[in-house]
């Protein structure tokens, strides 16, 4: 069954690779450039899934953003994975604080992407983190 995934990631390349792996998998990618879109987006198309990049153009970043979609009733049931390129054990707590389910850090490899599809999508889990390792896509 086809599942929406909501991509909040400003980089092109970024979403090109996620795009991919999404469709691979047999699911709909849903992009947002921002955080504002991310959040029109999240209440219109009540995704499945949520990756959220921290680093955002715009009033909000995507910490800000979590919070905000965490905080409405009719959204916090929705997962959130940070998909980002900050990478320290304090951004990573900060956004499991702030209502993130997972943590990837770019650069991401495909098995970990699918890792966090079926994880969320399939209900197989409820946390995960990922290490770097040694990538088979790079993010950028």
């Amino acid at each position: 069954m086809s599942k929406r995934i909501l991509y909040v990631e400003d980089n092109p390349n970024n979403v090109l690779l996620v795009q991919r792996i999404v469709q691979a998998e047999g699911h709909q990618l849903l992009v947002a450039p921002d955080a504002a879109i991310g959040w029109e987006t999240a209440v219109a198309q009540q995704p499945d899934l949520i990756l959220m990049d921290l680093h955002l153009p715009g009033e909000l970043n995507g910490l800000e953003l979590t919070q905000q979609i965490k905080q409405e009733p009719a959204l916090q049931h929705i997962p959130i994975v940070a998909l980002t390129a900050h990478d320290s054990a304090e951004v990573e707590t900060a956004a499991l604080a702030a209502g993130c389910s997972g943590f990837l850090r770019k650069p991401a490899d495909l098995r970990q992407i699918r890792q966090a599809l079926h994880i969320f999508l399939n209900g197989e889990g409820t946390a995960v983190t990922a290490q770097t390792a040694s990538p088979t896509y790079t993010f950028i």
